[in-house]
């Protein structure tokens, strides 16, 4: 169309430059250039039609008068925002004057070539290097005309300035990511790598030189733009720089492919190996990248000896990185075995040495570590650690770097150390176990150079970053699993201290300690003690907390007494020995080193050295007295320096006071004679500090030793009573301690003197740090106080007492002073604080009911804010509950029912919101006020429950207590528990006390609670009973609550704890007590619940009737309800039934409850749901079981129709799901081991029950649990506890018991139980190729199956995943035939994987691709028409194409589509209409669209369309279950 029109243009003017010129004229347009251009080239290939001097000047005045400068304003936009067709239109203009400026250089010619003149301008428009970027738009203009002009540059002769433009061009495509720089590279460089060998090399110089770019991603995009110049195929000569051949250009596409952040950078990367291994393979020749590396192999090398590996080895190389594109785990899983093929190719067994250069393995393994896909991540790191398992390795430095760096980053991530699927809680996590392995292998394998440089490196890394406690436990256990070898120097073991301090971040207790004792085995095991002192260790050994790890008499301990005891002459000298150290020789450091062995001999259950250092630090008691006295009496610690002197003495004194009052007190103690003169001299000092002067550094620093001192005496006073000499009388400590002025604060001392005090403090801890102490000390001195004095409080102010100790007299205004200490002192200072409130509040409840509440309110909010402070966070919280939730409080609150009241019960809200985010809130208050209430609860005389029947509600949430954890929560807990269950293996579990902060301990408290109250006291049975209301009201509101209902959600678990308290509580009830709830027990049988609530219903419900047999008549009256409210329900009274022989053992006349319960059961099994007639038949069996054993078995006509209706079910014939389900059914735990009354006990209700009725783990509560926590007594009856029976040895079966709602009910002829899935596997019978075509359509028939018209042509598929789904869904559909290219792709396994048996049922049939044009031909002459799947320009849409009978879908190859030669065959072409950007739908997806529209269409052809569209439908639905 071009060359007529510009023939026609021609030939209306004679002059072309006159035309050239008219076209110049006007606006430009793209219609207008486009012209222009196809002018231009029909002149181009006429040659000098009209002259040539003319023509060629005309040309260059094209060219610099209108198309530069149209290119050089290609910046220059419009006003207003462009729209669509614009930027496109614009578009269409620059690229036609861009070819149009090509044909001009052309004709221009002459001895002055326009080209390079063009070129020049350009060039100087880009600038030299290093200069500024010029305005918009010059840039890209000036690519624009060298891209244009490039291909008209001569080889030879513009050489110079064919180099100059490549160097420009390479330099402004890699300088960044404007539009210059991609035009640069995708238009300016492949046009100019044209210009010959010299041109490529003068880019490829610049891309590898050795100061080149570090951008990976703009050094392959230009590598990519030059693949077919670099890379030229066979038989084109290789006339430019061999880049196979280049190290830098491999370690770069290396780069490329691990390159996690940018998809198109990989594609360029996995585009440029495919060129090059393609070329490899064309050309032939050997080829070898540069020199090795070491011992190594190239980073690519080719040999035609061994082309046949090499092609295997890329083609699953390429795969797999194409396949990691998809970035699905379904998709990716089946292809990692050729992951492990490459592992085979790579390495010669022969001489143990890699062939193929390991860090292309290490680019898969960085691919799949730095997904977003968290599972590809775990998969790639568990295929890693998984490759010495099977096979051994060479050494590769690769291997080392990729371990210390993304592996080890990888392994920072927490959530892939989660248990498998199936894994019991603290069994460990399965990556872990790995790691241990892989790094005792790997470190074994290493050769001894390298082993230490290694070991360095690791423990480094583990320092470089902020780990979770999860990993770095690990990572330490592996470490420590290390076989012993000398290592590590100095430098490792303060690597190993660093990462001891990474450890003390995370706040979990256990796993920090547990990490410090396998960091501690690592030092032992893996230091060279040559290389390190003592005092190395020693202060490696101060790193670790002894409260957490290193404790006195664990295993940890004497394996590190043992390493000391055995290396102790082999340990190096210190760095750091100064002139005056002691030396060895010295007599005193002789003795202290042999009494510091003798104390690490010493077992920790002899008390040898505890007796000796007790007789060394007695006797010297007095002379420590007497020197502490004087440093506090003689004004001798003034200075801010001397204040952790001074908490060093007090500290020193109470721990002589606590050794004295151990052995026993005595009179003439020299301890008093210090206690006495101490408080004395403080107390002076602090009357003296009121004199009104100016104070000074000195008088501030003594006045605040003062009151620690005092704040000292009245701890140990407080501590041991024997220290209160003068008993109740007032003394003059305590007569001034009443009288003090409260929150007295510190006033900074004078200006001049300030700077001296910054100077001399070396901590800069500032003097609010030290004010705050001061107010501390005093509430420290007034809690003593009203311990002391708590006798003499008044309830109110308004009584008239003489004024002896105003502080303890005056509570109201003690407590407003309290108030004001919390707004002062910082959140780790208020415990004393709180316990002077714990004093003051049941004081002060009744008479100042809003102070009271307001310091409810203050205290809560300093909880609230610490709540993320872990060290005093729990300190603080156990005093606020103690204060709070006393139970003088909680009595006085209920009684008064006032605001008090209400607020305190707001506050347990809060606590237990708190709890679930914050493990361990909710334990410490349940577990105090359990624990308050524990006297009274035993005390049946005397004892009452008042305060807990007030706030039934607490014990109401603690019983359903538990939240569902999320995924970083449950992983915590399972390590914990991982680490518990090591035992005594694992020091911290001895160290660390068990603080019971987990969720079941809440629960756990609660139950046992209950199990200590007495039925026979009222208080205590008003109590369960409240309590048994108050649960089943919360089981009816959690049933009608709107929340998704499903296996293991909160609401499930909710009700499963409700259910599991009433059978606890279930004891205490008594007739009157059921009257009132056993319709709302019945009633909860017929809500549609999970098997497990279901059983413990069921279980309920046998006891009541078993114990109160009078409440069977309401029972059978739940058997009469109608068939809508029954639905499946009636199951669970069927079970019921199961155990009549339990119901009837204190029933006399059992004869007409037996015949009750036959009539009840036989109606029910002819019911027409499956499931239900199963139910009725096994109660059946059981209820006449227990006639013949009481030998009850008259029943007139209801005996024959019961055994004439167990004999059928027993001799079911064949080998069915009706009979198999029979079987299991029998089997279950409930109806064959479970015994309703020897079962009774905590360890089936909250352990057996939950593991075999299909609870998730987190439900079940071993019995150990509640024997560990002592915080609540056992009862006396501890056979209770624990289930007597065989029952606990069961494994969870594959029945469960389910309601499956309305639409259930099965005819009778229906031989599956409709809530078991089974897929069904028909026999393989082999059927010959020829009778195809005849036997699928008769067996088809006889299955009562119908056959369609449609054949299904997927010859051009390639993958067996498509090729199995579509053989899946044309046998769904009834296909008649399926086309493939080979009938071994059914052997395939990812075939069979996705067909699930299909191919056994849908007609098969071979047909090659060569053979296609034909097989279409011959279906075309049988009156079938040709349909293909493609977007061609004449393609139908879907929805408007109606389908023949007879269709024959042709569907395209995955990557090309449908060839060219057979798009020629077809009839039509139709379309699937789409929205989205991709524009594509995997074949398979495609395929299945046209095959349910054909089907969709035949039916609506066959009869009424709404009646066949939902019989379809069901079909779908049924064929959905069968899955």
């Amino acid at each position: 169309m071009e060359w007529v029109l510009a023939e026609a243009l021609l030939a209306q003017s004679r002059d072309p430059r006159a035309l050239l010129r008219t076209l110049c004229r006007g606006e430009a347009s793209a219609e207008r250039v486009e012209t222009l251009r196809f002018l231009l080239r029909r002149l181009e290939d006429e040659g000098a039609r009209a002259g040539g001097d003319a023509l060629s000047e005309a040309a260059r005045e094209v060219a610099t008068g209108y198309l530069v400068p149209l290119l050089r304003g290609r910046g220059a936009r419009p006003a207003g925002a462009p729209g669509p067709d614009a930027a496109q239109a614009r578009g269409r203009e620059l690229t036609a004057a861009g070819a149009a400026l090509r044909s001009c250089a052309r004709l221009a010619g002459g001895p002055a070539p326009l080209a390079a003149a063009l070129a020049e301008e350009a060039l100087r428009d880009l600038g030299a290097p290093g200069s500024a970027p010029g305005p918009a738009g010059v840039a890209e203009a000036a690519v624009d005309v060298l891209a244009a002009v490039a291909p008209c540059l001569r080889p030879r002769e513009d050489a110079p300035l064919l180099e100059r433009a490549a160097q420009a061009a390479l330099r402004l495509a890699l300088a960044g990511d404007g539009e210059a720089a991609a035009l640069a590279a995708g238009r300016l460089l492949p046009a100019l790598g044209r210009g010959g060998a010299a041109v490529l090399r003068a880019v490829w110089g610049g891309l590898v030189a050795p100061a080149g770019p570090d951008r990976v991603d703009l050094r392959l995009q230009v590598l990519s733009a030059l693949a077919e110049r670099l890379f030229p195929e066979p038989p084109a000569r290789q006339t430019g720089p061999d880049a196979r051949c280049c190290p830098r250009f491999w370690r770069t596409v290396q780069a490329g492919l691990r390159r996690a952040e940018d998809a198109l950078t990989r594609k360029r990367a996995r585009h440029l190996l495919q060129r090059a291994v393609r070329v490899s393979a064309g050309r032939g020749a050997a080829c070898t990248c540069g020199p090795r590396e070491g011992n190594g192999p190239s980073l690519f090398w080719w040999s035609e000896k061994k082309k046949d590996e090499l092609l295997k080895f890329w083609e699953n190389y390429i795969l797999i990185m194409e396949t990691l594109e998809g970035n699905q785990i379904h998709v990716i899983k089946p292809v990692l075995p050729k992951l492990n093929s490459l592992f085979e190719y790579a390495v010669s067994e022969e001489n143990a040495c890699w062939i193929f250069h390991p860090s292309w393995h290490m680019c898969v393994y960085k691919r799949m570590l730095e997904s977003e896909n968290k599972i590809l991540t775990k998969e790639g790191v568990t295929h890693f650690l998984e490759l010495y398992e099977t096979k051994v390795l060479p050494f590769s430095p690769e291997f080392s770097e990729f371990i210390i760096g993304p592996l080890m980053d990888a392994l920072s991530e927490s959530s892939l150390y989660s248990r498998s699927p199936g894994q019991l809680i603290g069994s460990g996590s399965p990556l872990g176990l790995k790691l241990q392995k892989f790094l005792v292998t790997y470190i074994s394998l290493l050769p001894e150079e390298i082993k230490s440089s290694f070991l360095l490196q690791f423990i480094q890394k583990m320092t470089s970053r902020h780990w979770c406690a999860v990993p770095i436990l690990f990572l330490s256990k592996a470490l420590a699993s290390v076989p012993r070898c000398k290592a590590l120097g100095l430098e490792g073991l303060l690597a190993l201290r660093d990462v001891l301090q990474c450890t003390m971040i995370t706040h979990q207790i256990l796993l920090r300690g547990a990490a410090q004792c396998y960091l501690l085995q690592t030092a032992m095991n893996l230091v060279d003690v040559e290389k390190v002192s003592l005092s190395d260790v020693s202060a490696f050994l101060m790193s670790l907390r002894q409260e957490e790890s290193l404790g006195r008499g664990t295993s940890l301990w004497t394996e590190l007494c043992d390493w000391l005891h055995v290396n102790e002459s082999c340990f190096g000298q210190s760095s750091t020995c100064t002139s005056f150290g002691l030396h060895e020789t010295s007599s005193l450091n002789a003795y202290v080193k042999n009494l510091v062995q003798e104390y690490i001999k010493a077992p920790v259950w002899e008390n040898e050295v505890f007796t000796l250092l007790q007789n060394f630090v007695m006797s010297a008691t007095e002379s420590i007295s007497d020197f502490i006295l004087r440093r506090f009496t003689m004004n001798e610690l003034n200075s801010v320096s001397d204040l952790d002197r001074c908490h060093l003495y007090l500290k020193v004194l109470t721990e002589l006071t606590q050794l004295h009052l151990k052995v026993g007190w005595k009179s003439g103690n020299p301890i008093w004679r210090v206690i006495s003169p101490l408080k004395n001299t403080s107390i002076r000092h602090l009357q003296d500090m009121d004199s009104g002067q100016e104070p000074t550094l000195e008088k501030q620093i003594q006045r605040l030793v003062s009151m620690a001192a005092l704040a000292m005496v009245c701890e140990a006073t407080d501590q041991k009573p024997e220290l209160q000499l003068d008993l109740l009388d007032a003394g003059p400590m305590e007569r001034f301690l009443a009288s003090f002025q409260l929150n007295q604060t510190l006033q900074k001392p004078h200006p001049e003197e300030q700077s001296s005090f910054f100077e001399e403090s070396s901590s800069s801890q500032g003097w609010g740090k030290i004010a705050a102490q001061y107010i501390h000390d005093q509430w420290v001195c007034l809690s003593f106080l009203l311990k002391k004095y708590h006798t003499l409080i008044p309830a109110s102010e308004g009584e008239h007492l003489e004024l002896i100790l105003p502080a303890v007299q005056m509570p109201g205004r003690t407590l407003q002073s309290a108030l004001d200490a919390l707004t002062i002192l910082p959140s780790d200072q208020v415990l004393p604080v709180f316990c002077c409130m714990k004093i003051l509040v049941p004081k002060l409840l009744a008479s100042s009911e809003s102070l009271c509440i307001e310091a409810f309110d203050m205290a809560w909010k300093i909880i609230s804010s610490l709540s993320n402070t872990q060290l005093i966070f729990w300190s603080n919280l156990k005093a606020f509950v103690q204060f709070v939730f006393d139970t003088k409080v909680l009595t006085i609150a209920a009684k008064i029912k006032g605001q008090a009241y209400f607020k305190i019960k707001e506050i347990m809200y809060k606590m237990i919101e708190m709890s679930a985010v914050k493990t361990g809130v909710f334990n410490t208050l349940i577990s105090y006020c359990c624990q308050s209430w524990m006297v009274p609860a035993s005390s049946v005389s005397q004892g009452s429950l008042s305060s807990a029947n007030n706030y039934s509600e607490l014990v109401l949430e603690a019983c359903i207590f538990g939240t569902v954890f999320r995924r970083d929560q449950r992983l915590v807990q399972d390590v914990q528990t991982f680490i518990e269950n090591l035992g005594h293996d694992c020091a911290a579990n001895v160290v660390i006390e068990n603080t019971k902060r987990e969720d079941h301990y809440v629960r756990i408290c609660a139950v046992k609670f209950l199990c200590l109250l007495d039925g026979s006291n009222m208080s205590h049975k008003l109590l369960m009973e409240d309590l048994a209301i108050k649960l089943l009201d919360k089981d009816e509101v959690v049933s009608k609550s709107r929340t998704r209902y499903y296996v293991n959600s909160q609401q499930h678990r909710v009700k499963n704890r409700i259910w599991q308290i009433l059978l606890v509580l279930f004891p205490s009830f008594d007739q009157n007590f059921l009257n009132r709830i056993i319709d709302k027990i019945f009633q909860a049988g017929f809500i549609n619940n999970q098997a497990s609530i279901k059983y413990y219903i069921e279980w309920i419900i046998i006891l009541i009737l078993h114990k109160f047999p009078q409440f069977l008549p309401k029972f059978w009256d739940c058997f009469s309800y109608g068939e809508e409210n029954l639905k499946t329900s009636i199951c669970t009274f069927l079970s019921v039934l199961s155990h009549l022989d339990i119901i009837t053992q204190n029933i006399s006349e059992k004869k007409l409850t037996l015949k009750q319960a036959l009539s009840a059961v036989l109606q029910w099994c002819f019911h027409p749901n499956f499931s239900v007639r199963l139910y009725a038949l096994v109660a059946l069996k059981k209820i006449w079981s227990v006639c013949k054993t009481w030998h009850i078995e008259e029943f007139g006509a209801l005996t024959s129709i019961v055994e004439s209706s167990l004999n059928q079910v027993e001799n079911m014939h064949g080998a069915g799901n009706a009979k198999k389900n029979w079987q299991r059914i029998q089997d279950h735990f409930f109806f064959a081991t479970f015994h309703p009354l020897n079962d009774y006990c905590l360890e089936t209700i909250f352990y057996i029950f939950p593991r075999l009725s299909g609870l998730v783990e987190d439900e079940w509560i071993a019995i150990n649990k509640f024997t560990r926590f002592t915080d609540i007594p056992l009862d006396a009856g501890l056979q209770w506890y624990l289930s007597p029976t065989q029952l606990r040895e069961l494994k969870p079966g594959d029945w469960a018991q389910q309601d499956i709602g309305s639409n259930s009910g099965e005819a009778d002829n229906q031989p599956e139980w409709t809530d078991v899935q089974k897929k069904s596997t028909p026999g393989k019978n082999t059927v010959p190729d020829a009778d195809l075509e005849l036997v699928f359509p008769d067996r088809a028939a006889k299955l009562g199956k119908s056959m369609s018209r449609l054949i299904v042509v997927a010859s051009l598929i390639d993958k067996p995943t498509n090729l199995g789904g579509l053989c899946r869904t044309c046998e769904v559909f009834g296909a008649s035939a399926l086309i493939v290219t080979s009938l071994q792709s059914i052997n395939d396994r990812q075939f069979q994987h996705l067909s699930v048996s299909a191919e056994q049922w849908l007609p098969l049939v071979e047909v090659k691709p060569p053979q296609l044009t034909d097989y279409l031909q011959q279906k075309k002459s049988e009156g079938y028409t040709i349909i293909g799947v493609e977007q061609t320009a004449k393609s139908v849409d879907l929805t408007q194409y109606c389908f023949p009978e007879k269709s024959l879908l042709l569907l395209g190859n995955e990557r090309e589509g449908i060839p060219a030669n057979l798009i020629q065959q077809l009839d039509v072409c139709v379309e699937i209409p789409q929205q989205g950007i991709i524009r594509s739908l995997n074949v398979h997806v495609s395929g299945a669209l046209l095959i349910w529209e054909y089907t969709r269409q035949q039916l609506l052809r066959q009869g009424d369309p709404s009646h066949q569209i939902r019989a379809f439908s069901e079909t779908s639905y049924w064929f959905g279950q069968m899955k």
